[in-house]
């Protein structure tokens, strides 16, 4: 399969250098407004002078360039026929969001949306393992980056974790309130389904990645690492004794083994195998514009 990318900063590039090392990729070719970073995948790709031509090459494409274009360039991709994956947030605004599902609708194509942690393996393992949580904590906190600029932080890192709570989590519920707090660089989220509470928190203000999760059901209690890709399973075996007149509870601690694997290579690859079969990418554009409405109701609480 040809396959294209169009733009090519740091999230580009690694679209690119994962694509040059997937099998069933023949020809891979580059198209970016700046020759400098088009330039910089030349060890890889065939670089292209247009848009027009690498859709002319390309059976499938990945849209990497700033949200503020997301809308532009891949209307220009659905109209030429060509199936696409559009890195997140699939637009810049709700609107822009209808308007190009509406596109999607009226063609025969396959277009997904990058959640790339959705392709996370322990994304895999919180849905096999978690069956009614009672209360839910995700923090993604990030230093701030430079390429960054059309998006708060709501937009930019906790949309993750909003795809993740809507749709592995909670799949489907429409029966929830928001309430929220925060600044374009930091914000704090707190969801109520019915009786389970989720709290989100996302910064570029931290001088400490970390990306955790941590979830408590009856009797069980979860906890893991998005980056270490590490799971950690708390049972209560209902035992307790005294020790120095302080009563001490025994946990049962169990490490679930994870096969880890880079994300990106496992949504790309998701990506190449649902053109080839005709079939639905995991993260529909449906979703997407629900996480993006989600994203919107957070937002009103920054200042």
């Amino acid at each position: 399969m040809d396959v294209g990318v169009i733009g090519v900063g740091s999230m580009g590039r690694n679209h690119v250098r994962v694509y040059s090392e997937l099998k069933g990729v023949d020809n891979l070719y580059v198209y970016d407004s700046l020759e400098k970073n088009a330039e910089a995948a030349k060890e890889y790709a065939t670089i292209c002078r247009t848009i027009d031509e690498l859709l002319d090459a390309s059976e499938a494409v990945s849209i990497c360039v700033p949200t503020k274009h997301h809308y532009d360039v891949a209307m220009c991709v659905i109209e030429a026929g060509v199936h696409c994956l559009i890195e997140k947030p699939m637009t810049l605004t709700l609107d822009e969001a209808e308007r190009l599902l509406n596109a999607i609708r009226s063609r025969d194509l396959v277009v997904g949306v990058g959640h790339i942690e959705r392709f996370n393996p322990i994304v895999a393992e919180i849905k096999r393992i978690i069956t009614s949580p009672a209360y839910v904590e995700i923090k993604r906190h990030n230093p701030g980056s430079s390429r960054i600029t059309d998006s708060s932080v709501v937009e930019d890192l906790m949309i993750h974790d909003i795809d993740i709570v809507f749709n592995v989590l909670f799949p489907e519920r429409e029966d929830y309130t928001i309430s929220s707090a925060g600044t374009r660089n930091v914000c704090e989220a707190l969801i109520r389904f019915d009786s389970s509470i989720v709290s989100l928190s996302a910064s570029r203000l931290s001088s400490k990645k970390f990306r955790t999760f941590y979830v408590e059901e009856e009797g069980v209690t979860t906890e893991g690492d998005f980056m270490t890709q590490e799971v950690y399973i708390y049972r209560k075996p209902e035992k307790y004794f005294k020790e120095g007149e302080r009563y001490l509870q025994e946990n049962i601690i169990e490490k679930v083994l994870v096969s880890k694997v880079e994300p990106l290579k496992v949504e790309l690859r998701a990506f190449l195998d649902a053109v080839k079969n005709r079939s639905e990418f995991p993260v529909t554009p449906e979703q997407a514009l629900r996480n993006m409405k989600v994203c919107a109701e957070i937002s009103r609480g920054l200042v």
